[in-house]
């Protein structure tokens, strides 16, 4: 087989569309020590800068980079300088320190996510330094910035497993030849979920508590009463009930995206063992 010829184009001819580049899983666990009670902050830090030349990628000039060694240096020193309130305000600390130090920096993206780690209780007592990793969700954070703009920052919370055993169905869904699935009133309705939420030009945001009120939010609109519950038509409904919860209860917030990834559980036929099966297994 003959090769295609070799075409080199002129450097005029080309753009670079995204030029991009950054330090992934920058990863740290930051103590602070008040006497004798230990608070923490585990993350996961991502930082992505743009410069105002791609001389790095067209001619291999490296003499503007910012190596990736350095980016993690700076991330873990801005730990240890200003520690971390909250993941948010930590990666606006990161995306201003960039904005600032470099001038030839036009855009930074540093994004953070959080271990769910709790304070261990024992009889009711907090721990003063020990804790207990839960399953409520990672919290994590995207902020973005231009050199000459506001930050833009986002929120949210993923791989969230929510599950109810009743309150449940679909029915009434388009049917084809290719369709063989059951309608059902009473089903278990099982997700991973995914949320993100965008804020404002706002100033002054609790991101604590804000956080909290929409992880409280997406448990009740999945869920319902605690007594009889709350009957879900679809995953598109619950979608929908969560992200109207949210809007309606935190006005800071201007967008909001949910997924539901579905986790099907079947119906076993126990026929063949002898065992009648009503929605046990």
């Amino acid at each position: 087989m003959q090769r295609p010829a070799v075409c080199h184009l002129p450097k005029e001819d080309l753009e670079i569309l995204n030029a991009e580049y950054g330090k992934n899983m920058i990863k740290l666990l930051r103590i602070r020590r008040d006497g004798k009670k230990h608070c923490i902050k585990e993350v996961e830090a991502c930082v992505h800068l743009r410069l105002d030349s791609v001389n790095e990628y067209l001619q291999g000039d490296n003499s503007a980079v910012i190596p990736t060694d350095t980016m993690k240096n700076a991330v873990i020193a801005l730990a240890k300088c200003n520690g971390i309130e909250t993941i948010e305000q930590f990666a606006l600390d990161i995306c201003n320190y960039f904005i600032s130090s470099y001038c030839h920096v036009v855009y930074v993206k540093a994004y953070i996510q959080e271990a769910p780690w709790r304070r261990l209780e024992q009889n009711g007592v907090p721990h003063a330094h020990s804790f207990i990793f839960v399953p409520e969700g990672i919290r994590f954070c995207e902020v973005e910035r231009c050199q000459d703009g506001c930050p833009l920052i986002s929120s949210g919370i993923k791989d969230l497993k929510l599950k109810k055993t009743t309150q449940a169905g679909f029915e009434g869904f388009h049917r084809d030849k290719y369709t063989t699935l059951p309608e059902t009133t009473d089903r278990v309705l099982s997700a991973e979920l995914f949320c993100k939420w965008c804020y404002g030009e706002c100033q002054d945001i609790d991101f604590d508590c804000v956080w909290d009120i929409v992880h409280e939010s997406v448990l009740e609109a999945f869920s319902g009463p605690p007594d009889c519950g709350e009957y879900s038509p679809s995953y598109q409904k619950t979608v929908s009930d969560i992200q109207m919860l949210i809007l309606a209860r935190v006005s800071q917030i201007e967008e909001t995206e949910v997924i539901l990834n579905n986790i099907h559980y079947f119906v076993t036929d126990l026929k063949k063992l002898g065992l009648a099966n009503e929605k046990e297994v």
